[in-house]
């Protein structure tokens, strides 16, 4: 099914007035079109969307995984030793002991006291085993908060991001979208412009036959008709890549049917119509994002001097020979302070680092906004002139349609030639060829001028 979207007379032309109102046009419908639903589906379904929106949810992992470091940190911990071997220390009991044994047992006139061998002990444990649950737990630490605030900006850098490329990839969609429609309509006017043509031809054979007419109108008829065979060859490829772009931007088979009942006139009207706003470029939220990480980078970076404290409490069980009981229960708790000291000036050239790293960011917000407003002013200008473009190209399309009208009916009586009406064909298809490529100038200008003002609603 083809748009009705080819040579038809415009039931009314644009008031003048209403073109001086387009340097604040804007393409927004009142109603959802098919456009607005092919937008929606491409939001779903495109790839670098998902993607983008991936990194989304790993930014959010990554900030609940910055929360959670705030929490203690519970572990089981085990471990066994035995050896022999190895240094060892004598401890001389005997000698000093037994001398005293003897004595006493002399005194006593009896055996109580027995004579005991000096021992010798090895470093290496035997058969030792430790086991214990320790917990830990930050009790002061400020770069846990800052790293905290630094996930949470990276979700809103990831949002600011994706919306970015979906506002970009509406004006795709819309470009591509339009596109095709324009490839469709020139196809109906070379339709309709071979028609003519070949009526053409079969009276010029009439009239050949009857000896009122050269020959050589046939030759140029058939000329003609291979020409416009040819022209509508190139339209139906053009269309056909303009298809499976617009596909593939949503994502889907690329020989998938596109819906293509689509008002043009009425968008055009719409444009028109409707005054300009200035929406909130994600360009400038991304940089402006980007700065207040960098202005946190760069007060974590200057807070290195600031001690850490941590918490510890161990519980669990040592000895040897895997006794378990009450004397091998044990329990420790501390604390573990750490303040830096020195770090070879490390920390402030890291600092100063990261002042130039902020200087050239808010030089680069500067930029970019002096770029984006000139983009604006240009995008704005380009839908003014595509508009006054279509204005004139509609009178151009009615003056054609007229003056082709008078021709063939001259041409019937005997007024005008053949080469008068084929002039006169031409220029009709010319007009109507330069009428649709203004009136889908006009959408995709409108596409363009709000993509640079941000105003489609994500």
């Amino acid at each position: 099914m083809i748009p009705s979207i080819g040579y038809c007379k415009p039931s009314k032309k644009p008031k003048m007035k209403y073109i001086l109102l387009l340097l604040f046009a804007l393409p927004v419908w009142g109603q959802k079109s098919v456009l607005d639903t092919y937008i929606a589906t491409a939001f779903q379904q495109n790839i670098t969307v998902q993607q983008k929106s991936i990194q989304v949810e790993k930014a959010m992992i990554a900030l609940k995984t910055a929360q959670s470091l705030y929490q203690p940190n519970l572990s089981f911990q085990g471990a066994y030793q035995s050896g022999e071997g190895g240094r060892s220390i004598a401890f001389p009991v005997g000698d000093l002991l037994n001398p005293v044994y003897s004595t006493l047992n002399s005194l006593t006139r009896t055996t109580q006291f027995p004579q005991i061998s000096n021992v010798e002990t090895n470093f290496f444990p035997r058969n030792f085993y430790d086991m214990k649950v320790q917990s830990t737990m930050p009790i002061y630490n400020k770069d846990l908060s800052y790293n905290k605030q630094l996930q949470s900006q990276q979700i809103e850098l990831q949002q600011v991001d994706l919306s970015l490329y979906k506002r970009e990839l509406v004006k795709q969609i819309k470009t591509a979208y339009f596109q095709y429609l324009l490839s469709l309509g020139l196809q109906k006017v070379y339709q309709n412009s071979l028609h003519v043509a070949q009526e053409g031809k079969k009276i010029n054979q009439k009239l050949v036959d009857n000896g009122k007419a050269l020959p050589a109108y046939i030759l140029r008829a058939d000329s003609e008709i291979a020409q416009i065979q040819a022209q509508q060859a190139e339209a139906a490829k053009q269309s056909d890549a303009a298809r499976m772009y617009f596909n593939f931007l949503l994502n889907a088979p690329l020989t998938q049917d596109i819906q293509i009942d689509f008002e043009v006139d009425k968008a055009i009207q719409e444009v028109i119509r409707t005054n300009a706003g200035e929406g909130n470029r994600e360009e400038l939220n991304l940089l402006a994002k980007s700065i207040s990480m960098q202005e946190t980078v760069l007060k974590m970076n200057e807070s290195f001097y600031l001690p850490k404290l941590n918490g510890f409490v161990n519980l669990g069980s040592q000895s040897s020979n895997w006794a378990l009981n009450s004397k091998s229960a044990y329990y420790m708790l501390g604390l573990q302070l750490d303040i830096p000291i020195y770090a070879g000036n490390r920390n402030n050239l890291k600092i100063k680092q990261t002042q130039l790293d902020l200087a050239t960011a808010k030089n680069t917000l500067d930029l970019t906004a002096k770029q984006l407003n000139l983009a604006t002013e240009t995008a704005q200008k380009g839908l003014k002139s595509s508009l006054v473009g279509y204005q004139a190209s509609t009178k151009s399309l009615e003056a054609a349609g007229a003056y082709q009208r008078l021709i063939e009916k001259g041409f019937h009586e005997g007024v005008n030639s053949y080469l008068e009406t084929v002039d006169a064909r031409n220029q009709w298809m010319n007009a109507q060829i330069n009428y649709q490529l203004n009136q889908f100038k006009v959408l995709i200008a409108a596409a363009a001028y709000e993509r640079e003002a941000a105003l489609y609603p994500l």
